[in-house]
Parts: C-alpha cells; sequence; structure tokens
C-alpha cells in the first residue's frame, strides 16, 4: 500500500519521534509499505514521519550512487531507533530535496561520514560508519527523526526567498506524481 507523502506546514514533521517497540505487530507491513511509497514517489530515502507516524523509522536505497560509488550496488537498509553518534570528515555541499517539500531543491553542507547505532528490520543493533552518498542520505532521513528539515540549514536570507514556495506547499498548491496529504486548516 502506498503511503500518502506528509507535506510541509504539517506540525508532525517539526516533532521529534517516538521509539519503536521490537514487539510491533506491524513493523513487517509498515516497512513493505514505505518501500512501496518510496519507490513510487521516486525517492532514495523515506523516513516513518514523511508518512504520517512519528516512531523512529526509516528506508535508504543509497545504490542509485552506484556509478559514481560502486560499493553503494544493492546498498538497501532499513534503520531503526537510530542514534547518530558524530559526524566527521570534510564538509561537501550537495544538492538536496525531499518528498516533503516537492518542487524545492536547495545546496546543503553535511559532514561527509556519519556513525550511527541502529536496529535492522529483526531488530538486530549495528553500529556502523557510512560516508559519501549513503552518509548524506542517511543525515538526511534521521533529521526527519529529530524534526529537522534541509531547509533548516540554509541561510535566513535563502529561506526568505522559498517563503511564497513554502506557503504553496503547505497549503497543498503543488502537484507531484505522488500522493500528498495535505496540511489540516489551522
Amino acid at each position: 500500500m502506498k503511503y500518502p507523502i506528509t507535506i510541509y506546514g504539517d506540525p508532525l514533521l517539526r516533532k521529534k519521534a517516538k521509539e519503536i517497540d521490537k514487539d510491533n505487530p506491524k513493523l513487517k507491513e509498515i516497512i513493505e509499505n514505505m518501500w512501496e511509497t518510496m519507490y513510487y514517489s521516486d525517492g532514495v530515502g523515506l523516513a516513518a514521519p514523511q508518512v504520517g507516524m512519528s516512531i523512529r523509522l526509516f528506508i535508504i536505497d543509497a545504490s542509485s550512487g552506484a556509478d559514481e560509488e560502486p560499493e553503494l550496488k544493492g546498498f538497501k537498509k532499513v534503520f531503526i531507533n537510530a542514534e547518530i553518534l558524530e559526524t566527521s570528515g570534510e564538509e561537501w555541499v550537495m544538492n538536496e530535496g525531499c518528498l516533503s517539500l516537492p518542487e524545492i531543491r536547495e545546496d546543503v553542507t553535511r559532514k561527509d561520514e556519519v556513525k550511527i547505532r541502529y536496529f535492522d528490520e529483526s531488530f538486530v543493533q549495528h553500529e556502523e560508519t557510512f560516508k559519501g552518498f549513503a552518509g548524506r542520505v542517511i543525515q538526511h532521513e534521521y533529521d526527519h527523526l529529530e524534526g529537522v528539515l534541509f531547509i533548516d540549514y540554509l541561510s535566513p536570507l535563502r529561506k526568505r526567498l522559498l517563503k511564497s514556495k513554502l506557503n504553496a506547499i503547505a497549503s497543498g498548491k503543488v502537484h507531484p506524481h505522488y500522493r500528498i496529504k495535505i496540511p489540516a486548516k489551522k
């Protein structure tokens, strides 16, 4: 089942997500539906808050970066109750987009490496360091669990220049090829 994407303006995107109990009977179904939603929406990552669930879960498929980083071939992972332990390495700029911010792409500076502790879909704990494109996507999706959006990294001037686009998104005046959940009017 494809979930609608929660878009900018919905307060859920600004909440810190709650940990998932490993006995959650719907977890497998949620993960399967998130994969289906992400692929349909042409994303490389998707966090549970983006589909209306304030839980600490995100998925990524960074295999699209395998042309430049061959080690990413088949790179597909589930991250449950993740915790970033540190970011390190050189800062680098990359143009980022987000399914919750349709029609907006901006240059964002992030560190090259991220050390993260997480559980996979079988609730096996891992502690790993990722860099390059995978590290970037992990940091972006992890931010969603913390109530942070990539536009929060932009300068105040750049945010002001995006204000009309952000208002259009919040009022549902965007038409991506995937289903969206328009924020309720205040």
